[in-house]
């Protein structure tokens, strides 16, 4: 009775301790959600000089905001909901209320694109604590100013298309041999976990020999690790990280932030020891493409550096990538008509090469899959929106209607997904048509380097490093499944991307084999 008692009043104390944190945020709004004036250069106006305002927007409801409106509409297949809905009040840059804390939320592709590329500047990113805490302080996905722009800088080298073509296309192929092309005929799996974390539903089949797609990638190319249990062992701990993510940041036992900040000093313990074992041999041993071998040679970092760079590239080469294989499959199955064509080019290309591996001419040729790669980022894009915060008063003077000013410390929440989802910029914006990327007047949106119109990968100084390795590993994970199996959907599915991205059932496939035998690692 004593213990029921004490989880009562602990339970008690956790809501009053988050209906006072809103309350307070909530206080604080109504406070800065007035018409907020300023001058160009930041300064408060008086008198007539005051022609800038906060954008427009509602308060949602009492203390809770809009928080839940937007959770609602994040969790469905149609992430936008809330945007557009807000968007049609107030237009397409507007305030609303969210943790008991002011934003800005913006579906323009202009000022969405002027956020990004005054990052640093004007804006930095912000990301819950636990996010933070788990990524780590040293991390090029939370750290700011030069540090940011040097680790950008490092990882970017590491990942443009010559290193590709040298250090990767070979390891990701015999990972795909590994991971992908073993699975019995008629068996099912459940895809997501496959291209994730975890092992098919048929037990027949051990989780590294038939799953683990993105991670063995990442920590075989990273880490240079390809014993199966210790990829498994990596898969589980990063499943634990992953899913403290987003989570309170509450470091008892028994919370997904408690189970995620222990998988990360596992984590940190794994890449210290890889760390040491180079430094005892030398750096001349070959580690998986040599990545954390380059970084010991060629950067003044430390230890500690080092291991949050390389928990930020797994945790983003495994999270993005397999999701985005995951929705390309989803989309083909949904469109048998891109499946056919996609089908035809694999086949193409495996019979030139025979049973050689790929080379990167062929990967050139892959003109159609590549249409199919931007298509699912644009309707299913796992950076749905983009998180910033003002760093100093911030005036707007562009396109709209009105100019307004964004006060320091304001959240800014570019919504990508309300741009690539946009009747107004692709016609049929819903559907899945892979086609639209051979139109002419979607060329000059295609180019996600530059465009407003087209941002899977984010923009300005944190556009990913690791844009072009993860269009590499989703068309080679494209081109061994579709020129070794069939398939057929078990159950229907639908997307959420709260707490993260993902299909509800996993998608569910039984694979029929293709009797390509000749598909062996060599």
């Amino acid at each position: 009775m004593i213990t029921d008692q004490w989880v009562v009043y602990g339970i008690t104390t956790f809501l009053l301790f988050i209906v006072a944190t809103l309350f307070l945020g909530r206080f604080d709004l109504l406070k800065k959600t007035r018409k907020y004036h300023c001058l160009a250069d930041g300064s408060k106006a008086s008198g007539d000089d005051r022609k800038q305002y906060f954008p427009p927007g509602g308060r949602g409801w009492p203390v809770v905001g809009h928080t839940l409106s937007c959770l609602n509409a994040i969790s469905s297949s149609h992430p936008p909901l809330f945007v557009e809905q807000q968007a049609k009040r107030y237009g397409k840059v507007f305030s609303c209320s969210l943790m008991g804390k002011q934003a800005v939320m913006s579906s323009d592709p202009a000022f969405n694109c002027f956020v990004m590329q005054n990052e640093g500047r004007l804006f930095q990113s912000s990301y819950p604590k636990s996010f933070r805490d788990l990524v780590g302080k040293n991390g090029v996905i939370t750290m700011q100013g030069e540090q940011q722009r040097k680790l950008h800088g490092i990882a970017s080298s590491m990942m443009h298309l010559e290193q590709l073509k040298l250090h990767f296309l070979k390891g990701i192929q015999l990972v795909m041999l590994d991971s992908i092309c073993d699975f019995s005929d008629n068996q099912v799996v459940v895809l997501q976990d496959v291209c994730r974390k975890a092992s098919p539903i048929d037990n027949q089949a051990t989780p590294i020999e038939r799953g683990n797609v993105a991670i063995n990638l990442m920590v075989n190319q990273l880490l240079g690790i390809s014993k199966e249990s210790e990829i498994e062992e990596m898969a589980r701990l990063f499943s634990d990280f992953v899913d403290g993510c987003l989570s309170l940041p509450i470091n008892l036992p028994f919370f997904a932030y408690h189970t995620a900040m222990n998988a990360r000093k596992t984590i940190v313990s794994k890449i210290n020891s890889t760390i040491d074992r180079l430094r005892t041999k030398g750096c001349s041993e070959e580690v998986g493409n040599g990545v954390l071998r380059r970084l010991l040679n060629e950067e003044s970092l430390a230890d500690e550096a080092i291991a949050d760079f390389i928990i930020n590239l797994i945790f983003a080469g495994n999270e993005t990538t397999a999701k985005t294989m995951l929705f390309a499959v989803y989309f083909l199955a949904r469109s048998p008509n891109a499946l056919k064509k996609v089908q035809a080019q694999h086949e193409a290309l495996r019979k030139a090469a025979g049973e050689e591996m790929l080379t990167w001419e062929n990967y050139k040729e892959m003109h159609f899959t590549q249409c199919v790669i931007d298509e699912t980022l644009r309707l299913g894009g796992i950076a749905i929106w983009l998180m910033r915060e003002a760093k100093v008063d911030v005036t707007y003077e562009g396109h709209l209607a009105a100019d307004f000013c964004i006060p320091r410390g304001c959240s800014v929440i570019p919504f990508i997904s309300a741009v690539h989802l946009d009747e107004t910029v692709y016609r049929g914006a819903l559907e899945f048509d892979p086609w639209r990327w051979t139109d002419s007047e979607n060329k000059e949106k295609r180019n996600w380097k530059k465009s407003p119109f087209y941002c899977p990968f984010g923009g300005g100084a944190r556009l990913c490093p690791g844009a072009e390795l993860a269009r590499l590993q989703i068309a080679l994970f494209l081109h061994y499944l579709v020129t070794t199996y069939s398939w057929k959907q078990i159950k229907e599915d639908r997307m959420s991307f709260f707490p993260s991205a993902r299909l509800v059932n996993g998608l569910q496939l039984r694979l029929s084999r293709r009797n390509r035998d000749h598909l062996s690692t060599p």
